[in-house]
Parts: structure tokens; C-alpha cells; sequence
């Protein structure tokens, strides 16, 4: 056709991602006929042809021939005397077909219609990926690192569809460089200033489920049921499972032989401490397991209040709250009660020293570290020893073995 090629037009849009064929076909279609209705006041006798394969694009209108005083709308009608010039065997009452040439428009409406093909596509475009992703929301995606900011890190899928995974939806050990994989989980899709967005989270409890789902066919299958999930990233995760077959144990399931199905998701979470606890509908039961490593002595529940005093031994205590206070947070978080755990003194020596007694021979701070996993008295920090103060804090071994001698020294 005149005075634009087609070929090169179309082919700039035919391999448009998420964009068939027959859509594309139909874009064009509408494009052109909404320019002709313009032209002629109706295109309801305009017959287009579009074959994008060879970048051919038809277009006729077809009007009835009347008697010559008979015209009384030419885009519709032609008079018997102009149709015999096209074919002389045209008789009245016949259709005429006569095709439409581009050199019939002038340069400004063959740039509208560039214009407005360039935005349906692209207004398609945005709209096919919102649509794809909006029910793609909760599922696992691998794409590839193309760019890393400080706030955010750009992600691309297998059909280079832009993804966001924000900062604060990364694990904070999560470092990455361009061209490195990342799975995350699909959290939301929003539509800003036109343009379809999505966020990524691997932080979300959903990615948590997901990866179990991926490593554990009864969770998939659905014969293990996920009850909860709390995650504080990077540190430790609780997830509580339950199975309505007696004959499967869902704790043993998800952890997998010698650990073999959590490793894998240990790994992608960056060493993320993960506990596997049955559910129980049983609150004491639950909340008990829920505290593991730790074990209890007694506990007093308040269903108004959601509230549990949790008693155990002196050497317990610091297990129950764990580094950062994690244990007993999550726990809280999964059982849905606010936990207090308290020594259970009986049978223990009164003798004990509370740590504020010390602070003209050991630094606050220190004490304060002391504290926050759980020892607040001279025997519960002796209690625990030396090898196992290293690993709970993040105080040297040095300054724990002074403050070991210290608290010992009262007792002596």
C-alpha cells in the first residue's frame, strides 16, 4: 500500500510479548476502522483484511448502486453512471467493492494511526500483565537480578516482565548482584499511573508455605495442613502442622529423613531457624510446644485474656526466650497468647543474687545481655556455663569467664 510500510509498521508490534496473533490482528483492525468511521461518518461497509505475516493490510468499502438521482448518502450508495466506470456489467440494485488506498489519507491521519496503534499495544501490553500477575498472587516466582538499588532490587522474569523485590522484603542477609536467580513469592499487584507493578517478598509467611509446598508432597497433596506460620526473617520461623491420617506424623514429614527436606529450605532462607510443631487444639499443649527447645514445669492459662504464665526451671528460662527474644515472640505470635515465663523456684536454693547486685564489678551493658535471654540471677548464669553463655550471647568468651568468676566467688 502507498505512502507507508506496512511490513516494517507491523513488525514492530507482532512480536510483542503476551500479545497472540488474532489480538494482535483485532488491535489493528479496530485502530483502522475507527480512523475510517471518522473519514467517512460509518464503517459499518468497510471490510478489513489484515495478514501480519506479510505486513498486508486490505481495506474496501462497499457501497449499493442506485439510479444517479437515487445517492442520498455516497459513503453507503453510488450512482449507476460512476459504478459502470469501475465495471461496465454492474447493474443497479448490485454491491460495489472498491478498495481504500493509503495514498486516500493524508500524512497527518497516517501518523494518528501509528499513534494510536503504538498505545492499544502498549495499553494492552500493561493490561495482560496486570491481569497475568494478579492471579499469579501468593505463587513462587524464579526471575533474574537485572539491577540492584538501595531500596529496591529489579527482578526480570522468563518474559522479561519488570518485577520489584523492595528492601524491605528482602531477608536482611540477602545480598545480590546483577544476573544472580531469586525466588520470592508473588505479594502484590498494583496498577500506578497505568503501569502494572509487582511485588515481591521473601519475607512474607506465604513464601514460607510455598517453599514446604515445593519440598513436601503431603503438603502439597493436602494430607499435611499448615495451621500457622510466624517468621522473624533471617533469625528463626515457627510453622504449625497438623494431619488428619493418623498414619502420617506431620512434624516428622516436613523435617524429612536426617533433616533432608528442611535443609533445602533452610538454605534459601539464609539459615533461617525453622521449628516444625504439631498443632494441637489443646492451648497448654500447644503453647508448651510452641516454646520448644524450652521445657516447662507448670503453666496457668486465662482464655479472656489470652495470657500464659509459663513456670519452669531456672536453666530453662533462657532456652524459652532465646537470642533476641525470638523463641518466646514467635511463640506468642503463634499460639496467639501473650506468654510470661517465670523461674520455678521451689526447691531451689533462696541464697540466689539478683545481677543488679553486681553492677559495680560488671558493666551494664553486660548485664543487660545477661538479661536478655533469660538470666537475671548469679545461679542462672552459673547454671548455664561457660560453653553454652558463648553460643546464646554475643559476648566474648573472655568477659563471660570474668563474669562466671565474679558471680562465683559470692557463693564462695
Amino acid at each position: 500500500m502507498d505512502n507507508i510500510n506496512l511490513v516494517e509498521t507491523f513488525s514492530e508490534f507482532k512480536d510483542f510479548k503476551n500479545i497472540d496473533r488474532e489480538t494482535m490482528m483485532r488491535i489493528i483492525e479496530d485502530v483502522f476502522r475507527s480512523m475510517l468511521e471518522k473519514k467517512y461518518g460509518t464503517a459499518e461497509n468497510i471490510e478489513i483484511i489484515v495478514n501480519i505475516d506479510k505486513g498486508d493490510l486490505e481495506i474496501y468499502r462497499i457501497r449499493e448502486i442506485v439510479e444517479d438521482d437515487g445517492v442520498e448518502d455516497e459513503n453507503l450508495q453510488i450512482g449507476y453512471s460512476e459504478a459502470i466506470k469501475i465495471e461496465p456489467d454492474f447493474e443497479i440494485g448490485e454491491e460495489v467493492s472498491e478498495e481504500i488506498r493509503m495514498s486516500d489519507f493524508g500524512r497527518r491521519e497516517i501518523l494518528a494511526i501509528r499513534q494510536n496503534l503504538v498505545s492499544k499495544v502498549q495499553e494492552y501490553e500493561k493490561d495482560s500483565v496486570y491481569r497475568k500477575y494478579k492471579d499469579r498472587i501468593g505463587d513462587i516466582i524464579t526471575g533474574e537480578v537485572y539491577q540492584v538499588w538501595k531500596k529496591e532490587t529489579l527482578v526480570l522474569d522468563d518474559e522479561n516482565i519488570e518485577l520489584v523485590l523492595p528492601k524491605s522484603e528482602q531477608i536482611p542477609s540477602d545480598h545480590y548482584r546483577k544476573g544472580d536467580t531469586i525466588r520470592a513469592v508473588v505479594l502484590k499487584v498494583d496498577m500506578r499511573n497505568n503501569v502494572p507493578q509487582i511485588i515481591l517478598s521473601r519475607t512474607s509467611p506465604i513464601f514460607l508455605e510455598r517453599l514446604f509446598e515445593q519440598e513436601v508432597p503431603e503438603v502439597f497433596d493436602g494430607l499435611i495442613t499448615i495451621k500457622n506460620i510466624v517468621r522473624v526473617p533471617g533469625e528463626r520461623a515457627k510453622i504449625a502442622v497438623e494431619s488428619y491420617d493418623d498414619r502420617i506424623d506431620p512434624v516428622g514429614a516436613c523435617v524429612g529423613m536426617k533433616g533432608s527436606r528442611i535443609h533445602g529450605i533452610v538454605r534459601e532462607l539464609k539459615n533461617e531457624n525453622i521449628d516444625v510443631i504439631n498443632f494441637s487444639s489443646n492451648v497448654s499443649l500447644y503453647i508448651q510446644r510452641a516454646l520448644s527447645p524450652a521445657k516447662i514445669t507448670s503453666i496457668n492459662i486465662d482464655d479472656k485474656t489470652k495470657r500464659a504464665e509459663v513456670y519452669m526451671k531456672p536453666d530453662q528460662v533462657s532456652l524459652a526466650i532465646g537470642k533476641g527474644g525470638f523463641n518466646i515472640k514467635l511463640a506468642g505470635k503463634l499460639t496467639g497468647y501473650e506468654i510470661d515465663v517465670y523461674r520455678d523456684t521451689v526447691g531451689e536454693q533462696e541464697d540466689d543474687v539478683d545481677l543488679d547486685e553486681f553492677t559495680d564489678e560488671i558493666e551494664q551493658w553486660v548485664i543487660d545481655e545477661l538479661k536478655a535471654i533469660g538470666c537475671d540471677t548469679a545461679k542462672s548464669v552459673i547454671n548455664i556455663g561457660l560453653e553454652e553463655l558463648v553460643k546464646r550471647t554475643d559476648l566474648e568468651e573472655e568477659t563471660i569467664a570474668d563474669v562466671l568468676k565474679i558471680l562465683k566467688a559470692e557463693f564462695e
